[in-house]
C-alpha cells in the first residue's frame, strides 16, 4: 500500500510526489460500472472562474495577509509538441519568525491556460541548494512534472477549478519555519487555444499567515493515488487504443519517468497483478500513523464521473469520508468534515474513481483528439485518480 502519513520525499526518478507515498496497496477494477448522470461543467476547461477572485474572508485574530507572485511573466512551452507543461517557480515569503499557513487564495493571472497549481514548502536547510538549482535551470523556474522535483518539498496549498479561498479551521495550520520558501507548481494547458498565440502568465497567491508563537495543530497533506485503466469506448479505434502504445505516448510527451510512474502506481495498487481495463478503479492505502482527518478532496480530469474515499471498507466501522457522485472538473474544492475523524495504524483508506471514455466525444476540448486508452498521466487529455487527505498527527 501507499504510506499516506509520511512527508513527501524526493525520488530522483521523477516519480517523487506519488511514488514517495508508497504504502501497502490493493486495487480493484470494475469494467462495467453502473451508468452515472452526465457530469456538470460550469465552463470550458482552461477558462476557470473568471479573472477577478472574490474578496477574501476577513482576517481572524493573529492572522495577516501576504501576497506573492511569480518573479516574472512566463510563456509556457510544453515539451515534445504537447499541450501541457508543469513549471515550478520559487516564491519567498521572507519569514524571519515561525508562522503557520492558515489559508490561501490562488490568484491566477492567465485563467485561459492555468489548469491547476500546487504549493510546496521548501525547508530552510534546503533553500541554498534549491536556489542554485533554480539559477542553473534555463528560463524562469524549472520543469517539474510529478512534483516540485527538489528536496523534501511538502504540499501545503493547492488550487483547482472551483476553488476560491481555502480557509483552514481555527487551531489548524501548516508550519512555516523562518527562512522557508514555497515552490509554486503551475500546470499549464493549451488545449483551448487552438491556433491562437500563447500568452504569458504571472500568477500569484494570497497567503493567510498566523503567528507561530501560538501553537496550532500542524497539518500534513497525504495523497491517495489509484490507477487509471480506461479503454477506448465502443466504436472508437486507433493506434492509441492499444495500452502499450498509449504508455509510449505518455513517455513521449512527459518523459520515461512519467510512464514508469503510471506503472508504479498500478503495480503497487494491484500487488503485482496485471492491469484490468475498466471504467472504475480503486486502491487501498493503509494508515501507519495515528492522527485526525480534518478535510478531503478529490482530483480527476475531464473524463471523471465520480470519486469517493472510504475508511475501513467492508468492516463494521466502515464510513465514507468523501463522496462526489457527480464529479465536476470546475468544482474541485476541499470538503471539511463536520467533525475530525480519528485514524490509527492498520486503518485503511480506499479511493475509488469512475471515468467515462464516451465523454471524449462530447467535450469540445477533447473531441478532436485521437481516441486513446487512458492511463494515469500529467496531461489534460490523460487522467488521474487522486484523493487528498488533510490530517494532523497527535499533538
Amino acid at each position: 500500500m501507499y504510506d499516506v502519513h509520511r512527508r513527501v520525499r524526493r525520488i530522483r526518478t521523477g516519480a517523487a510526489l506519488l511514488a514517495a507515498l508508497l504504502l501497502t496497496t490493493a486495487c480493484a477494477a470494475d469494467p462495467d460500472p453502473a451508468a452515472a448522470p452526465t457530469p456538470t461543467a460550469s465552463g470550458p476547461h482552461g477558462r476557470h472562474g473568471g479573472s477577478t477572485p472574490p474578496p477574501p474572508t476577513p482576517l481572524r485574530d493573529g492572522e495577516r495577509f501576504l501576497t506573492l507572485s511569480m518573479p516574472e511573466p512566463y510563456r509556457p512551452a510544453p515539451p515534445a509538441g504537447g499541450t501541457d507543461e508543469y513549471r515550478c517557480f520559487l516564491v519567498d515569503p521572507e519569514l524571519t519568525s515561525p508562522a503557520y499557513l492558515t489559508g490561501s487564495q490562488f490568484l491566477p493571472q492567465n485563467v485561459e491556460i492555468v489548469h491547476h497549481a500546487i504549493f510546496f514548502r521548501i525547508e530552510p536547510s534546503e533553500v541554498a541548494a534549491v536556489r542554485r538549482f533554480d539559477a542553473e535551470s534555463p528560463g524562469p523556474g524549472w520543469t517539474c512534472f510529478g512534483d516540485a522535483g527538489v528536496g523534501q518539498a511538502a504540499w501545503v496549498a493547492h488550487w483547482a477549478p472551483g476553488v476560491n479561498e481555502t480557509l483552514l479551521a481555527p487551531g489548524l495550520g501548516y508550519p512555516m519555519p523562518p527562512g522557508s520558501l514555497l515552490a509554486m507548481q503551475v500546470h499549464y494547458n493549451l488545449l483551448t487555444l487552438g491556433n491562437r498565440p500563447v500568452g504569458t502568465d504571472q500568477s500569484g497567491i494570497r497567503l493567510r499567515l498566523a503567528d507561530g508563537r501560538t501553537p496550532l495543530d500542524p497539518l500534513v497533506t497525504a495523497l491517495l493515488p489509484a490507477p487509471v485503466e480506461l479503454p477506448c469506448a465502443p466504436g472508437e479505434e486507433g493506434e492509441l487504443c492499444d495500452r502499450t502504445a498509449a504508455l509510449r505516448d505518455v513517455a513521449r510527451r512527459f518523459g520515461a519517468d512519467a510512464a514508469r510512474r503510471t506503472e508504479q502506481i498500478g503495480a503497487a495498487c494491484r500487488r503485482g497483478e496485471p492491469a484490468v481495463p475498466g471504467n472504475t478503479q480503486s486502491c487501498d492505502h493503509r494508515v501507519t500513523q495515528p492522527g485526525l482527518v480534518h478535510a478531503l478532496a478529490g482530483h480527476m480530469h475531464l473524463l471523471g464521473r465520480s470519486i469517493r474515499i472510504d475508511l475501513n471498507p467492508g468492516t463494521p466501522g466502515a464510513r465514507t469520508l468523501l463522496d462526489v457522485p457527480v464529479y465536476n472538473f470546475d468544482d474541485q474544492g476541499t470538503h471539511p468534515l463536520p467533525e475530525p475523524v480519528a485514524v490509527k495504524p492498520g486503518d485503511v483508506y480506499r479511493v475509488t474513481c469512475t471515468h467515462d471514455a464516451t465523454l471524449r466525444r462530447r467535450l469540445p476540448q477533447l473531441r478532436d483528439l485521437p481516441p486513446r486508452y487512458v492511463v494515469w498521466g500529467e496531461g489534460t487529455s490523460d487522467e488521474m485518480c487522486l484523493g487528498l487527505v488533510i490530517w494532523s498527527p497527535p499533538s
